[in-house]
């Protein structure tokens, strides 16, 4: 019974693209199967975070202290390759003016929390995930603005104190405890070996299904042009975070984290502030970005994992 279960349990963690794919068609076709969710997003965030915090190890924790410059580099990376790209994307697919400006406060973003979880089961740095996200969040209200504002020519202000605070309950609380649960029960942390891997990828399903069900709306303003520029835009990113760890000579963990953490924008926060300050057209970039993204990466998670087991092999 307990090996049929670790076999399916192994089945479910090894196919993450499949579950993001059949739920989230779940959500298109039929939107109030997950719209339920949206109060509970952080909390089940957290929760992941928390199994997160049980896998990771005391050294790892002691390794990113001991490269600050590490996660100087990879914010340096973040707020410039994205925002360049951005504008290279729109002027190379010629989109309208709208959707331009989405494109650019989709690549102004910093990295998305979501990037955690994918690190982590990319078998990624998940503690220089974690920090490069929590630092380019809290530089985003204003480095984001700045950024938008020198390549779109357009003023979005943003609050600092909401964004750091939901850094602290999501991610350094829940990541906090999960470490001290590991340290103090050791052993049996160890026998579930399997568990904390099934609820980051429940968890990277459900948001991604709560993502697809809240933006049905701006999806129907998807063109041809804006998904070529959204897929172009998030692989290209991934493409040059990953050569950036490689010219830093990075280990090969650190690399896959660091070209997860440029390909995966906080999209989400992209959409709110567009339809905030501008229109729902300039959200629909960011919205399409927040889904993809998220597909892309569960895609890169699989292609890992399978060039891991043949080296294994």
């Amino acid at each position: 019974m307990e090996a049929g279960m670790n076999r399916f349990l192994r089945f479910y963690n090894n196919n993450l693209s499949l579950w993001v794919l059949l739920f989230g068609a779940v959500a298109y076709c039929y939107p109030p199967s997950f719209l339920p969710v949206k109060p509970f997003i952080n909390l089940f965030f957290g929760i992941t975070m928390f199994g997160i915090g049980l896998v990771i190890t005391e050294e790892e924790y002691r390794a990113v202290l001991r490269s600050p410059r590490a996660v100087l580099f990879g914010n340096l990376c973040q707020f410039t390759i994205m925002p360049a790209l951005a504008l290279l994307t729109a002027w190379l697919f010629s989109l309208p003016r709208e959707y331009a400006v989405g494109l650019v406060l989709t690549g102004a973003a910093p990295g998305a929390m979501t990037s955690n979880v994918i690190s982590y089961l990319s078998d990624g740095d998940v503690t220089y995930s974690v920090s490069l996200t929590a630092v380019a969040t809290l530089l985003s209200p204003v480095l984001t603005p700045l950024i938008t504002l020198a390549l779109a020519g357009e003023k979005v202000p943003m609050a600092f104190f909401p964004m750091f605070m939901t850094i602290i309950y999501t991610v350094v609380l829940p990541l906090a405890a999960g470490f001290l649960v590991r340290r103090a029960f050791p052993a049996f942390i160890e026998r579930l070996s399997d568990v904390p891997p099934t609820i980051s990828v429940t968890a990277i399903v459900v948001i991604t299904s709560f993502v697809v069900a809240a933006n049905r709306g701006n999806l129907g303003f998807a063109t041809l042009a804006i998904l070529g520029a959204v897929v172009f835009h998030n692989f290209a990113g991934m493409f040059l975070g990953f050569a950036a760890g490689s010219a830093a000579r990075y280990s090969f963990r650190r690399r896959k984290t660091l070209s997860i953490e440029i390909g995966m924008q906080n999209a989400g926060l992209g959409v709110v502030l567009a339809l905030k300050h501008f229109s729902a057209q300039v959200a629909v970039p960011g919205a399409i970005f927040t889904i993809w993204c998220i597909l892309s990466a569960s895609l890169l998670v699989n292609f890992w994992r399978r060039i891991e087991r043949r080296t294994e092999s």
